[in-house]
């Protein structure tokens, strides 16, 4: 149940930036808390009220590794800012698993490596290649190596073998790599 008082600001600073959704999680009965990474502000959470109703005009909007133009109302009081308008650019519909479990995997690692509100454009183009090309080619070992090397390139700790830079950097890798591989080393 949202906190008295956590509705929508009237005078709020509205915000607008392109974004790719990572994260989902429900909030209430009609609503989700909807982390982003967007391309001029870093990673962001909103709450988008209303949005699990078949009728909200956030309906069809809101799945995983979505590229959207959102717009937010800035929060003063928190971190969790209030989504207003999605305009989907493109989606993630009826990829393969494989293709999903890469996604989801390339996620979380952004999601690790990145601080609330501070921009990351070059992370924020990676994850968009990387979303558009599972969007239509099949999810490869290779497709993982070259993520993590760009991703290790990009923040600044580039090394013949990303994966130890990477787990530095932010601590532990994802299990869900582990996961990846074996399903990506399947017959």
């Amino acid at each position: 149940m949202p906190p008295p008082g956590s509705g929508p600001d009237p005078g709020a600073r509205v915000q607008e930036s392109p974004a790719i959704l990572i994260r989902r999680l429900a909030w209430s009965e009609t609503s989700w808390i909807v982390t982003w990474l967007t391309r001029d502000h870093g990673k962001i959470s909103t709450v988008a009220r209303g949005a699990r109703r078949p009728d909200s005009p956030h309906s069809g909007k809101l799945d995983l590794f979505f590229v959207a133009e959102i717009s937010y109302a800035i929060s003063r009081k928190s971190s969790l800012h209030s989504l207003r308008e999605v305009r989907l650019v493109s989606g993630f519909p009826g990829s393969p698993f494989p293709n999903v479990f890469l996604a989801a995997y390339f996620a979380e690692l952004v999601d690790l490596i990145t601080q609330p509100g501070e921009p990351v454009e070059p992370v924020y183009h990676l994850l968009e290649r990387a979303v558009r090309f599972l969007r239509t080619s099949p999810a490869s070992l290779r497709a993982l190596e070259h993520f993590e090397r760009e991703l290790a390139r990009v923040i600044g700790v580039e090394s013949p073998d990303p994966l130890p830079a990477l787990e530095t950097y932010c601590g532990r890798i994802p299990s869900s790599r582990t996961a990846a591989l074996r399903l990506l080393m399947q017959p």
